[in-house]
C-alpha cells in the first residue's frame, strides 16, 4: 500500500444523513478515481456490508467505517472509526446508545421551529430519512430549502439549526472516552474528524487532543471537505505535533450540497503517516488486487513535508 493512494475515508449514505445508497456511493468513488474508501455513516454500521460488497465488485479498496458523534467541552464533536471489526458486540451496543434519543431531540427541534411559524417541520424531515433512528438536523435542513423556507443549506444552519436558533437543540451523545474504547478494542483506529469545524479556543483544543490520545485515539483529519487550504496546513503540523496518523476523506452526503466530491482532495503532506498504511493488514481489497498487490497511483508526488507546503 502506497503513501499517495487516493484514499476517501469519510462519506455518508442514506441510511445517516447522506442521499446515496452505499452501493451508488461505491459507483460515485469509482468513478471518481478514488482506490481506498470507507462508508462511515454517523453512529450507524447498518450499510457496511453492503459497502463493502459493492467495493470490492467494482475493485475498490474497502476499510469498515462509522462517525461518532461524541459530547466535549459543551460541543458535539465526531470521531471517525477505521479498520474495526463491524461485528464487535460492545461498539454495536455503543452505536446503537449513542443513536438512542434522536427520535425525541427530533421533536424538540420540530417545536422550536414551529414558534417562529414553521409547521410540519417534523413531519417534513421525516420524508427525507431512511434510517428512523438517525434523523438529524440534515434531514431537516433539506425540508426548509426545499419547501423554500431558505435557500440553501448554508442559510438554513445559519438561521435555525444551531446554537441560539429556534431549531437547535443540543444533545448528549457519547463520552469522548467510550467512542474511542468502542473503536480501537474492536480493532480499528479513531481519528478526530474535520478538526477545524469546532472552534474551540486553543486551550480547549489541546486538551482534546492530549484527552483523545490519552484514551488511545490515534489520528486526525487532515483533508477534508471543511478545510480551507490553511487549515489543511495547520492540522498537518497538528498531526506532526501530537504524532498522530493523518487521514483524508471529503465528507461526502450529496453531490450538490457536499463541498468536495469523493476523492477530489490534495494528497496528504509527504511527512504525515496516512491512518492507511497502518491498517493495512484491515482492508478488504479485491481479489484480483490482493493478489497483484496495489498498484502505484500516477499523481504527481505529495510535498516532501508541511513547512514546504506552506512556502509554497
Amino acid at each position: 500500500m502506497h503513501q499517495l493512494l487516493n484514499a476517501d475515508l469519510h462519506s455518508h449514505s442514506n441510511l445517516s444523513d447522506g442521499t446515496l445508497s452505499p452501493e451508488a456511493l461505491a459507483q460515485r468513488a469509482h468513478a471518481c478515481g478514488v482506490e481506498l474508501w470507507a462508508l462511515t455513516d454517523h453512529d450507524e454500521l447498518a450499510g457496511q456490508a453492503r459497502a463493502q460488497a459493492a467495493a470490492l465488485e467494482l475493485g475498490l479498496g474497502y476499510l469498515s467505517g462509522t462517525e461518532i458523534s461524541v459530547s466535549f467541552a459543551g460541543q458535539t464533536v465526531h470521531i471517525v472509526g477505521l479498520g474495526f471489526d463491524a461485528q464487535d458486540s460492545a461498539l454495536q451496543q455503543g452505536l446503537a446508545r449513542t443513536r438512542a434519543g434522536r427520535l425525541e431531540r427530533a421533536h424538540a427541534m420540530a417545536h422550536g421551529l414551529a414558534k417562529v411559524g414553521i409547521e410540519g417541520a417534523f413531519e417534513g424531515a421525516q420524508r427525507y430519512v431512511r434510517n428512523p433512528d438517525l434523523i438529524a438536523r440534515t434531514h431537516f435542513a433539506r425540508f426548509l430549502v426545499d419547501s423554500g423556507v431558505c435557500s440553501d443549506m448554508g442559510a438554513v444552519f445559519r438561521r435555525y439549526l444551531t446554537e441560539g436558533h429556534p431549531g437547535y437543540v443540543p444533545h448528549q451523545w457519547a463520552r469522548l472516552g467510550d467512542a474511542v474504547s468502542w473503536i480501537t478494542q474492536a480493532g480499528g483506529v479513531a481519528v478526530i474528524a474535520h478538526p477545524a469545524r469546532y472552534k474551540f479556543s486553543p486551550s480547549a483544543e489541546y486538551a482534546l487532543f492530549t484527552e483523545f490520545i490519552a484514551h488511545g485515539g490515534q489520528g486526525v483529519e487532515v483533508m477534508t471537505g471543511s478545510h480551507s487550504h490553511g487549515e489543511q496546513l495547520r492540522y498537518a503540523e497538528t498531526a506532526l505535533e501530537f504524532d498522530l496518523l493523518a487521514s483524508r476523506g471529503s465528507d461526502f452526503h450529496d453531490p450538490v450540497e457536499s463541498r468536495s466530491d469523493l476523492g477530489s482532495l490534495p494528497d496528504l503532506p509527504g511527512k504525515l503517516r496516512p491512518v492507511w498504511l497502518a491498517l493495512a493488514d484491515k482492508v478488504a481489497w479485491p481479489a484480483a488486487t490482493a493478489a497483484a498487490g496495489t498498484a502505484s497511483p500516477s499523481r504527481s508526488p505529495a510535498p516532501t513535508s508541511v513547512r514546504a507546503a506552506t512556502a509554497a
